[in-house]
């Protein structure tokens, strides 16, 4: 069993990408042999590239509001307490429309190159 704080993990900016941060909170190295557990970041007025990937991914939105943008450019209102699953392959984008911090956890499958090794090193976006 593991249990701690999410803030014992560190939060790794992504290159490229204005205030946004990832902390991977579950994964390969704790012995999680399906998923992984993240905790994004996204700082007022910022956003998520707008991408897809080659898996699912199901999020919770633990703080803040926003909306989450489709293949069609359509806006999704997201706020504390929103679900959203997104399908393998596709595309979405986050964005942060609220006042504070919006945060979310974001669940992935093991894919190979994604997850980081070691502490400090990053993977891909939700």
């Amino acid at each position: 069993m593991k249990i701690e704080a999410f803030t014992d993990r560190e939060a790794t900016a992504f290159p490229g990408v204005e205030g946004v941060t990832i902390r991977w909170m579950i994964g390969k190295r704790d012995d999680a042999p399906n998923f992984a557990m993240r905790v994004i970041e996204v700082e007022p007025g910022c956003q998520t590239p707008f991408h897809s990937h080659d898996y699912e991914h199901e999020v919770f939105i633990l703080q803040g509001e926003g909306v989450i943008k489709d293949a069609d450019a359509q806006e999704h209102h997201i706020e504390t307490g929103s679900t959203v699953f997104i399908r393998a392959n596709e595309e979405h984008g986050f964005y942060n429309r609220g006042e504070g911090v919006l945060r979310f956890i974001c669940m992935v499958p093991h894919v190979e190159g994604l997850e980081p090794v070691g502490v400090g090193e990053t993977g891909d976006v939700c």
